[in-house]
């Protein structure tokens, strides 16, 4: 604990993607505890430290980091990168933040049911175990799909939304409503928060419902547009989407599970949002409204392919 001010001092991994800020953004705006934000690029750290900001570098993949980085800290939001690295730099990290004597560690993890199989759900799984093995205290968030991939790799482009997984419908949430009730788990701690898996699928749609409800937001005819799931391998196997290939595989992977009916989960709604805020989550029409401009802009791009539309 931060001894000159007796508030706890929270650590965020990942605090400058696209979550992560967010999450910072949250705890800044709080009086009762300290926030540290990290780095793996020196620079970086130098730069926010330049700015009056409690910065410290570290790298997941250098144990080395670590020690320093969690000095002093009680609680630490673990966000890991879409690698099959986060095996490793989870069981590494999370050690030494037993070394260091965290009493609570909030960890991003997966939508998926115990005995799901496709790979990277599975290692967040395994994660989750090792780290309530640990005798930290602990929190686990599942959030769904996050509404921002409307944004990007599910951009309507051209005024063409294009899905992948056929007529099944598929759960979402904002990444502001994911990074207000890890905020808040942070801020409370382990006293109310210890034990806890919070369950992140606020609103399910299918690809019809999502273009009407871009369509009526945005002002545009927008049309829904099926792929198979071949083709949306095809934009990793392309360099449209870049991510590891191993991560690449098993995000494909879902897609097939979703489509052939074996993790019909992901079209569930467990919305625990109201629960830990005390408000109603947001739904894609709020998203959509509040980034009624950056969709607009993706009608720029041509659609991702060809097929059929309706």
């Amino acid at each position: 604990m931060n001894v000159a001010t007796c508030k706890p001092t929270i650590l965020v991994l990942g605090s400058t993607g696209q979550l992560g800020q967010l999450v910072v953004k949250e705890l800044e705006n709080s009086q009762d505890v300290d926030v540290r934000v990290t780095s793996r690029r020196k620079e970086e750290v130098e730069r926010l430290r330049s700015k009056g900001r409690d910065a410290v570098h570290l790298d997941l993949n250098d144990p080395k980091t670590f020690g320093s980085a969690l000095a002093g800290a009680e609680r630490v939001l673990l966000l890991t990168g879409y690698t099959v690295e986060m095996l490793t730099q989870s069981k590494t990290f999370v050690d030494a933040v037993k070394k260091a004597a965290v009493e609570h560690i909030v960890h991003l993890g997966v939508y998926a049911e115990w005995d799901c199989t496709n790979p990277h759900f599975t290692w967040h799984q395994l994660v989750e175990r090792y780290i309530e093995t640990s005798g930290i205290g602990w929190t686990h968030l599942h959030p769904n799909t996050f509404l921002e991939n409307l944004l990007t790799s599910f951009a309507p482009r051209g005024d063409v939304f294009t899905v992948f997984w056929g007529q099944q419908r598929m759960g979402w949430v904002a990444a502001s409503d994911i990074a207000a009730v890890a905020a808040k788990a942070l801020r409370e701690g382990p006293k109310k928060h210890h034990g806890q898996n919070y369950w992140l699928s606020t609103e399910v749609l299918d690809g019809p419902q999502i273009a009407a409800i871009l369509s009526e937001v945005t002002g545009r005819d927008i049309k829904c547009s099926f792929q198979d799931v071949d083709a949306f391998e095809a934009l990793f196997t392309s360099s449209v989407v870049e991510m590891e290939s191993w991560y690449a595989a098993s995000v494909v992977g879902i897609v097939r599970q979703l489509v052939d009916g074996r993790i019909g989960n992901i079209g569930s709604i467990r919305d625990d949002v109201p629960n830990i805020l005390g408000r109603p989550a947001r739904t894609l029409r709020d998203w959509a409204t509040e980034h009624c401009d950056e969709l607009i802009a993706a009608k720029q791009k041509q659609p991702l392919s060809t097929g059929a539309v309706e």
